[in-house]
């Protein structure tokens, strides 16, 4: 009974009251967010013998408290985006206080033009601490696509974990199986060897920044970090609407990278392309990535013929209409149709996937 009335609001506890302390504590916060449907008048006329109004302070540390974490980044994100709580870009302590995770980041992102100072500042720290999360769950797979691959039939003298030759290590050991224990005795252990592959590619990365792609700007961010610290490969990070902007210099730190995204804006993939097509120095090992729902704004034939002279080249190119955990593309079904018929690749992605798909061209 307690979670329906919690459901249907303060204005049905005449017919169905509340039962329990936490559960009043409850009602409050919500109603301090979600009574604002009604309207601000409503709210602020509501009289009674009630507890004090909180502020957006308190209001957070209780949402904390009282809700499991999946629902405290509900809440605030219905905080930033439905209702507008300004005090969340003014008071950097209010930002400081709440639960970063990548669909905050989002809307953070998407209202950072309204924050200076020190309310910058914080933002820019809660978009460091899910830029770390993101690459600590992102770089072991993605790292092991470009470092190498296993090979078999050579012994390594790095003695790891990630090398063990477990088939090799049986085999050679059998002579040694102890019958009346039943226990096989380790005499030698066998590593595969890893072959590296330090012949520099060059990834051109033309990042979207539309509204609509600001999951893939966040993991396209995240993974021009990682691969910038990989010794084969010279990463270039271009991001545009219908302005472009070449942020290689920054490609290193995916905090910069963030804090220079204008999410939002036109659309201009053809004059994106044109500027990539000027960082190709060596086309057969260089590929470039377009990460863009291909909502063209310009010409369609200005698109399709920049990409042709890409693809003629020798380059590889991949559109990637998506890139994120959940790689559901949302895109122009004409323009990935067409482009994949001149021969570049166009598909949706998740990073790991991705890490193979670049790790197997590069091999």
């Amino acid at each position: 009974m307690n979670r329906w009335r919690l459901v249907l609001g303060q204005p049905a506890e005449g017919s169905m009251p509340l039962q329990g302390g936490q559960a009043m504590e409850m009602d409050q916060v919500l109603d301090f967010l979600y009574g604002r449907e009604g309207g601000a008048d409503q709210r602020s006329d509501r009289g009674g013998t009630g507890p004090s109004q909180l502020t957006v302070p308190q209001w957070l540390r209780k949402v904390r408290t009282l809700f499991p974490q999946e629902t405290v980044q509900v809440l605030q994100r219905h905080a930033l985006d439905r209702y507008q709580l300004s005090e969340i870009l003014t008071d950097p302590q209010v930002l400081d206080q709440m639960e970063p995770d990548q669909a905050l980041l989002e809307t953070i992102l998407s209202l950072k033009g309204q924050m200076k100072g020190p309310v910058l500042e914080a933002a820019r720290r809660l978009a460091a601490k899910v830029a770390a999360e993101l690459t600590k769950k992102m770089e072991m797979d993605l790292r092991r696509s470009f470092l190498g691959r296993l090979r078999r039939d050579t012994s390594s003298p790095v003695r790891s974990m990630r090398n063990l030759d477990i088939q090799k290590t049986i085999r050679r050991n059998l002579r040694h199986y102890d019958r009346e224990r039943q226990q096989l005795v380790l005499e030698s252990i066998y590593f595969s060897g890893r072959v590296k592959r330090f012949n520099t590619w060059r990834i051109v990365m033309a990042v979207d920044e539309s509204g609509s792609m600001a999951d893939a700007v966040i993991h396209s961010a995240v993974m021009a970090g990682i691969f910038s610290r990989m010794p084969m490969i010279d990463i270039r990070l271009v991001i545009f609407d219908t302005q472009v902007v070449d942020l290689s210099d920054r490609a290193g730190d995916p905090v910069e990278t963030l804090m220079s995204v204008q999410l939002g804006g036109g659309t201009d993939i053809a004059k994106a392309l044109t500027y990539c097509q000027s960082l190709i120095v060596n086309p057969h090992r260089t590929i470039l990535l377009l990460i863009s729902d291909l909502c063209e704004g310009g010409p369609l034939d200005r698109l399709y013929r920049v990409c042709g002279e890409i693809l003629e080249s020798g380059a590889k190119l991949t559109a990637l209409t998506a890139l994120d955990r959940r790689a559901e593309p949302i895109h122009n079904q004409t323009v990935a149709a067409k482009l994949a018929g001149m021969g570049a690749f166009v598909g949706a992605m998740t990073p790991e996937r991705l890490g193979d798909y670049i790790g197997a061209i590069m091999q």
